[in-house]
């Protein structure tokens, strides 16, 4: 997140002055407590695609006589996308329904044929290898038709596909056989027919976002998610974690894993191949006192920062106590245990605080001020 969206969100009034002017001279600026929102995220970048592609084939053989599409277009479900010349299909449903035809002929005459061989059987009229010979022509003629029936729903498939709908409401992604383009569907493809086009609904878009290994931990699926383009570098779209993924991707010795992420997607304005980036929202406080970090004093460097501000060395001490008395009873967020220098009146003094969460600019207040006070922040030229 950078610096001016933290401004934004976060408007802490900040102003200077200079004071206790010695021979060292010393300035330092205030900060107002205020209140704002803290949100701390996960930044990682990834490629706009659809959740779902479709891929719409055809078990025709023909030339495509109208193709009322093309890419961009929002369809709806059932519409025409393509129509195909239905002779070649007509004419293979023509033979496959005569083969069937044929082939049940040959079953009914196999069958009866067989009956009369058990009868003959019976009465020891032929020999066992002509009941066997019956019952093999019987069994060929069923294997015959059942072959001939699946080529016939072949060719009914086909001549279907001769006038191709839309199998759901969407967008044309991408062509792939054109007006005019006589395309060869084999009867056996497994692959379903000849890919015509590709679409996809864009109502929901997803990306695929690297989380580098550090901060995978943080993410969580559910949490919400916000996506800039390139495209629209004013505005900001709203995502949410869907799930992270089990695989980890190694890229340059650096270890990734990728958090898929799902953006709602209004009017379609997020195309499938835009690049992202993505901040994953892994900590939120809102209307929450928070004052900037460059205020906090550890234990290690408050002395210093106390000498510099010419403060009361043992009322130091005495707020050092109290931060150390606070944690060792159990205070909450004991690691967030600091000192920080208020003023007021022009007058500097230490005070201990509890703190919450941070973006690394501004961290929450727990307790210890109020929207009342203000915090010194030394500048460069009385840093400690």
């Amino acid at each position: 997140m950078n610096s001016r969206e933290l401004a934004r969100r976060l408007p802490l009034l900040v102003g200077a002055f200079a004071c206790h002017r010695t021979q060292a001279r010393s300035t330092y600026e205030v900060a107002a407590v205020s209140r704002g929102d803290i949100i701390v995220a996960v930044t990682a970048s990834g490629v706009i695609q659809p959740i779902l592609t479709l891929s719409v084939k055809s078990k025709a053989s023909g030339e495509i006589l109208d193709q009322p599409v093309q890419t961009g277009d929002e369809v709806k479900k059932g519409q025409l996308l393509a129509r195909i010349d239905p002779r070649i299909p007509q004419n293979n449903l023509t033979q496959a329904q005569a083969s069937l035809t044929v082939a049940q002929a040959q079953l009914d005459n196999a069958t009866a044929q067989l009956k009369r061989s058990q009868s003959l059987y019976q009465t020891q009229s032929i020999t066992k290898a002509g009941l066997d010979s019956a019952q093999l022509s019987a069994a060929t003629a069923r294997a015959a038709v059942a072959t001939a029936s699946a080529d016939l729903q072949t060719a009914k498939d086909a001549m279907q596909d001769t006038h191709l709908s839309s199998p759901i409401t969407g967008t044309i992604l991408e062509l792939d056989a054109v007006l005019g383009t006589i395309i060869s569907s084999p009867t056996n493809d497994v692959g379903g027919g000849t890919q015509i086009l590709k679409m996809a609904n864009l109502d929901t878009v997803q990306v695929s976002a690297l989380v580098d290994e550090t901060d995978v931990g943080k993410v969580k699926a559910g949490a919400p998610v916000t996506i800039t383009v390139d495209a629209f570098p004013n505005r900001t779209f709203d995502g949410t974690v869907l799930k992270i993924e089990p695989q980890a991707q190694v890229n340059q010795n650096v270890t990734m894993f990728p958090v898929q992420v799902n953006i709602l997607n209004p009017g379609h304005v997020l195309k499938p191949g835009m690049n992202t980036e993505v901040e994953i929202h892994v900590g939120e406080r809102h209307n929450v006192l928070a004052i900037p970090n460059a205020a906090l004093r550890t234990p290690h460097d408050v002395a210093s920062a106390a000498a510099v501000l010419h403060v009361d060395p043992a009322a130091v001490q005495q707020q050092i106590a109290a931060a150390a008395r606070d944690s060792a009873a159990g205070a909450p967020n004991g690691d967030g245990s600091y000192i920080v220098f208020t003023s007021e009146n022009r007058r500097i003094a230490p005070r201990a605080i509890k703190t919450g969460l941070t973006d690394q600019d501004h961290i929450e207040v727990v307790s210890g001020l109020t929207e009342q006070d203000t915090v010194v922040l030394l500048t460069s030229g009385g840093s400690p």
